[in-house]
């Protein structure tokens, strides 16, 4: 009986050894499995976001189709890709995949370029799943939808300054071939016309002063100062295509000399103030882009404002450099042409503006009809000290 007794508490012990055994197996075979389909999880997610990466090596795919296909890269990536369903929209872009519709399980991310909202990306489940770490989606999944939109902003961003720099270049190339017609324009129809003139004017004093003409001295005097007039109207292209001076004398004195010379050859009244330059170390690129700008601004005051007077005030203001540009002139309601003036491609206010960005900095327009125009432009002086 004892005998029996103890067979019977080995089997117990035997039977519940096994049972553990078992229950061990089971645990192990779960916790293998759910290993396993995690890192399924991530290899999806891997491949998802090294998919997008290879797609935005394609310069020639459209912006539209880089976006269609990030969607569909996306619905596989997901737990449940067979009812996965993405929208993504930035700006007028709206790229549904085709199997989009609404549903109440959905997991968003928005969309940035900087600290600019453009747009944002939902995913979709089209029937319920358990709940897990965010509703129906994974924690995994979370992270994932934010990367993908951190990417797409970056893609984004990139396309859209792909697109500016072409567009700059062409507007630079036009300017420059617009620049070069007009020196040609001027040598041709005025200057090289005048020096013709003179030449044949000459080699008629000449034939007069040997048959002794008394009026030879007064030719003579003519001629001399339509000769001056060339060369000052060679001078003056020169001090166009380049400040003479500006290393040397710099920004200050030559902007000075500059208003100076441009209020004597347009009779417009050019008051020029600086305050506060005294020590300020400029590089060559930032002296010349705040020459052009002031250059710019004053071409436009004769050409467009109908101004009698404009004012051009430098200031240092730490820490960032003040340009002011204002005007008496007839002025503009920018309210129906902020647009226009911001966005027209031809080098104006336009190039102006990029010229400020070049700089780090930025320009601001304000004007009213009848009150004239004030250009306010500020450059950091931390793109200063970074020049050249």
């Amino acid at each position: 009986m004892h005998d029996m007794r103890r067979t019977k508490a080995q089997l117990l012990e035997e039977l519940t050894r096994l049972r553990e055994n078992e229950a061990r197996t089971s645990a192990l075979a779960t916790g293998h499995e759910r290993i396993e389909r995690a890192l399924r999880e991530r290899v999806k997610e891997l491949n998802c976001l090294y998919a997008i990466s290879h797609l935005a090596q394609n310069r020639e795919l459209p912006l539209e189709e880089l976006i269609r296909q990030v969607g569909e890269l996306v619905c596989a990536s997901w737990q449940y890709p067979e009812i996965t369903c993405v929208r993504i929209r930035i700006g007028s872009l709206d790229c549904p995949t085709q199997n989009y519709r609404q549903s109440p399980w959905v997991q968003t991310s928005p969309i940035f370029i900087q600290e600019e909202r453009i747009g944002r990306i939902e995913v979709r489940y089209l029937e319920e799943r358990p709940e897990s770490d965010e509703g129906p989606f994974l924690r995994e999944e979370r992270h994932l939808i934010d990367a993908v939109a951190d990417k797409l902003g970056r893609l984004v961003q990139a396309s859209r300054t792909e697109a500016h720099m072409r567009m700059l270049s062409r507007e630079l190339i036009k300017a420059q071939e617009n620049e070069r017609l007009r020196i040609a324009t001027e040598l041709h129809d005025h200057l090289a016309q005048d020096l013709a003139a003179l030449k044949l004017d000459l080699g008629e004093v000449m034939d007069r002063s040997q048959a002794g003409a008394p009026d030879v001295p007064d030719r003579l005097a003519e001629l001399s100062e339509r000769l001056s007039g060339a060369i000052t109207a060679i001078r003056n292209m020169a001090y166009d295509l380049l400040p003479p001076g500006l290393e040397d004398l710099g920004l200050v004195r030559t902007l000075a000399r500059y208003c100076a010379d441009f209020a004597s050859r347009s009779g417009l009244v050019v008051d020029f103030f600086a305050d506060g330059m005294d020590g300020v170390r400029l590089g060559f690129e930032t002296q010349i882009n705040i020459y052009r700008l002031v250059q710019e601004s004053l071409t436009n005051v004769r050409k467009h404002a109908q101004a009698g007077r404009a004012t051009v005030r430098l200031i240092c203001s730490h820490p960032k450099v003040i340009v002011r540009i204002e005007d008496d002139g007839q002025g503009v309601d920018l309210e129906q042409r902020q647009e226009e003036f911001y966005q027209a491609k031809k080098m104006g206010i336009w190039g102006m503006r990029e010229r400020a960005r070049l700089l780090g900095g930025h320009i601001a327009l304000r004007s009213r009809p009848g009150r004239g125009m004030r250009i306010h432009i500020e450059i950091p002086l931390e793109s200063m000290n970074n020049d050249g």
